[in-house]
């Protein structure tokens, strides 16, 4: 698994453009927070949902073979089980990357990936590791640039 801060970081600066599969259009769902956290940051996310038009300002599309300009990353907001056929479909679009997200470990997935020359991060937040890469973690929720264990005094 492509968890090191290196190769995460590496992942992190060269996708700029990320498919959220399952996207969600409810603020308080977790694919929303951090897909707008990434778009705050300067990313492009493509909306992969086909229940909706679009999300976030972005328009929405029903699969990745839909999309029609070139992905980096494929980011995966869906139940373990359909990832197999996501990162099937993440290979035949040419993406860099297959990020499954916390509680998403899909074994043969990810070595299909691997195997096809892609990067591959299981059971991850986007978001939470962009953050705590790049200076957004802070304990009260505030970003000083800084990553630290210790409260100011």
């Amino acid at each position: 698994m492509a968890d090191d801060i290196s190769t995460l970081r590496r992942i992190l600066t060269a996708c700029r453009t990320i498919a959220v599969v399952g996207l969600s259009a409810d603020w308080n769902r977790p694919s929303y927070f951090a897909a707008k956290y990434m778009q705050h940051h300067g990313y492009r996310i493509v909306p992969v949902n086909p229940r909706y038009d679009d999300i976030l300002g972005e328009r929405c599309y029903g699969s990745l073979a839909d999309i029609p300009h070139p992905v980096d990353m494929v980011d995966v907001f869906r139940r373990t089980q359909d990832v197999l056929p996501i990162a099937q479909q993440a290979i035949a679009i040419g993406a860099q990357c297959l990020w499954q997200q916390l509680g998403v470990m899909n074994l043969e997935a990810d070595r299909l990936a691997r195997e096809a020359g892609l990067d591959s991060v299981q059971d991850s937040c986007v978001k939470i590791e962009h953050a705590r890469l790049f200076g957004g973690l802070h304990w009260a929720g505030v970003n000083t640039g800084v990553i630290s264990a210790r409260r100011p005094h």
